[in-house]
């Protein structure tokens, strides 16, 4: 999905029933004597309000502001008439194009895909297969061999054994015989997925053609779903400004055993992971589902973990070194709660031809379009084999003016669907009869020209979907304003952006920072030792042999140069050189050993370059903003705003 996708979704949200019976109609404010309405502040206030990260927005007169804003800026992308783009143009038309899927397609057989494929999301299968390879548009003649050899296979894999036959087969070039493990809904394509499932356990199923070919599959076991687990995870990269665990290999085996000797995973997790996001939390991460994680070795390792609070031993991912603990076990969710998206994959997914020609048949119906296609004899006469070489072309008599068929109010005529055969015959590479050919490519025609004639109508027909793309075309035509006006011109303004550094520098500092080891251990009496070896200058190696040993860590040090955000350093840390107290911190103890303070220093224009361009935007949009307000007068009824106040607080 496209920023400028993202973008307009959030300013332009969908339409909600907030229409206050009393506030229909009436005129909230003016811009420059355009009316802007009541229930159209309403509803995108009332969408808004659980997105919005800043309080200051959920108070009415505050959003007003930020409304009022918004349609300034849309006057002025009116007036440099960025609606006539036709770049602007075409990504409004392919957002219609795709909202309208959401309006057009058959609720019943959706519903019975979504059952069926939740069904296979609760359970899983683990089978073997056999393919016969064949082109998709193989002749009917190759088709023919390859139904017979698939079904000669099933014979000798009934008598001799599936896996005998499988592996003596398998060539990887014209016949594969494959091992697939477990899988669910939506790893294999529908129709195989179908003969899997429908299959009993220890039985092969009748020879049956996808894409790829003819296959027969052997299924060996069915079984629940797993569901989704929940663990935390300690994990250690290189870390080459650690000098005591340049090896990461080593580092985990510590604290493996920091772990076996009792101490807390949390608190190791925060005090010695190095996924950043996880370690505050005692490295918890979001639920997982097989085959969510693009790390398969982490996977198989969490769902290996059989109780709640095992832990794993270390292992390698190629993010680095791990050790998993398992806190929860989640049975797939109930089918109201991942409705939404099953819908989705059912429609990304081959079922949804089945929903296409549900689709097309409701529409058929609703435009009173007969079962029985017109004469197409014309065409059949027309046609000639250089349409199998992509190179023929409609005649020059061609009797193009004669009506087709009719959708609604408008007729298509026989030069409609000739376009349609010269243009897609690119796509026809099996050869096969006239008859057959015009049939199929006027049933695609009149499917497709179906579709299309219902999404140019849905504005009409349906007042959600006409919210919806109004409010869309407001966002993306704000987008490309601020790209044009404000984003664009920011960033090739390079005098501008140095000269806003020079006079905000003390903006754009670098933090008081410290060059230092901190030792890290649950035994508050271990890091008095520690502390004397520190302060009488020992090499860290040397510390590190005498309080650990190669079955026992008590002491884990990292030395890097740190911020005081740093997450070993204790909050408040007051930055002193030399060894410091000792300080309970993370649930464990530490001491700090500062070598060296940097102090707050000034960032050079390129190491603030990213943010000085970010604040010179908001420094452009603000002053560009009073212009507009200038510009064009904006007038609010002040009693319809209280009307609409009242309205809120009930």
């Amino acid at each position: 999905m496209t920023l400028r996708y993202l973008f307009a979704l959030f300013l332009t949200l969908a339409a909600l029933n907030a229409k206050g019976q009393n506030l229909e109609g009436k005129v909230l404010f003016t811009v420059d004597g355009e009316p802007v309405y009541a229930d159209e502040f309403l509803r995108v206030y009332n969408k808004n309000l659980d997105l919005v990260q800043d309080e200051s927005q959920k108070d009415v007169d505050a959003y007003l502001t930020l409304f009022t804003n918004y349609k300034l800026k849309l006057k002025e992308a009116k007036r440099l008439e960025l609606d006539k783009k036709p770049s602007y143009l075409r990504e409004l038309s392919s957002y219609k194009k795709q909202l309208a899927k959401n309006y057009i397609t058959d609720a019943k057989v959706t519903d019975a895909l979504v059952e069926e494929a939740y069904d296979r999301t609760l359970n899983e299968v683990n089978a073997n297969h056999i393919l016969v390879k064949l082109n998709e548009n193989a002749s009917p003649q190759d088709s023919l061999v390859a139904f017979n050899k698939i079904t000669k296979l099933r014979a000798r894999a009934l008598k001799e054994g599936f896996e005998k036959v499988r592996a003596e087969v398998h060539n990887g070039q014209t016949v594969y015989g494959e091992k697939l493990g477990y899988f669910g809904g939506f790893k294999m394509v529908y129709k195989f997925e179908n003969a899997a499932f429908n299959t009993n356990v220890g039985d092969i199923s009748q020879p049956f053609r996808t894409r790829f070919g003819y296959h027969i599959v052997n299924v060996l076991d069915k079984r629940q779903s797993r569901g989704e687990r929940t663990v935390a995870h300690i994990m250690v990269v290189e870390n080459k400004n650690d000098s005591i665990a340049e090896n990461p290999e080593v580092r985990i085996q510590d604290i493996y055993k920091k772990l076996n000797q009792g101490e807390a995973f949390d608190a190791l997790a925060k005090q010695f992971s190095d996924d950043k996001n996880s370690a505050s939390k005692g490295g918890m991460l979001k639920a997982f589902s097989s085959g969510q994680l693009r790390a398969k070795e982490f996977e198989d390792v969490a769902f290996g973990l059989k109780n709640i609070g095992d832990v794993s031993k270390p292992f390698k991912t190629d993010f680095g070194w791990h050790i998993v603990k398992l806190h929860d076990i989640t049975p797939v969710p109930s089918l109201e709660k991942i409705k939404p998206e099953l819908i989705e994959k059912v429609k990304r997914d081959s079922r949804s031809k089945l929903i296409d020609k549900a689709l097309t048949d409701k529409l058929r119906a609703k435009y009173s379009i007969s079962d029985t296609p017109p004469n197409l004899n014309y065409f059949i006469s027309i046609l000639n084999d250089d349409y199998f070489k992509k190179t023929w072309k409609l005649p020059s008599d061609f009797a193009g003016k004669q009506p087709l068929v009719t959708i609604g109010d408008k007729t298509f005529t026989y030069n409609d669907f000739g376009v349609y055969l010269t243009n897609t015959q690119r796509n026809t590479s099996a050869k096969i009869a006239f008859k057959k050919l015009v049939l199929n490519k006027y049933e695609a025609f009149l499917n497709e020209n179906l579709i299309d004639y219902q999404e140019a109508h849905l504005e009409e027909d349906n007042e959600d979907y006409a919210h919806i793309v109004a409010e869309y075309r407001d966002g993306l035509l704000l987008f490309d304003l601020m790209e044009t006006t404000i984003w664009n011109a920011s960033k090739t303004d390079t005098t501008g952006i140095k000269n806003y550094y020079d006079s905000h520098r003390t903006d754009y500092l670098q933090p008081e920072r410290i060059d230092a080891v901190v030792a890290t251990s649950p035994k508050q009496k271990t890091l008095k030792k520690v502390s004397k070896l520190l302060q009488d200058n020992r090499p860290l190696d040397r510390i590190k042999s005498l309080v650990n040993s190669n079955d026992n860590v008590d002491v884990i040090f990292t030395s890097d140069v740190m911020d005081a955000g740093h997450q070993t350093l204790p909050e408040k840390f007051s930055f002193k050189v030399g060894v410091s107290k000792i300080y309970k911190h993370n649930d464990a103890f530490v001491v700090v050993k500062v070598k060296e303070i940097y102090p707050k220093a000034q960032k050079t224009f390129e190491e603030a370059k990213g943010a000085v361009t970010s604040d010179y935007q908001n420094y452009k949009e603000e002053n560009w903003l009073k212009g507009l307000k200038a510009k064009y007068k904006i007038n609010v009824n002040q009693e319809v705003l209280q009307a609409v106040k009242t309205k809120l607080k009930k």
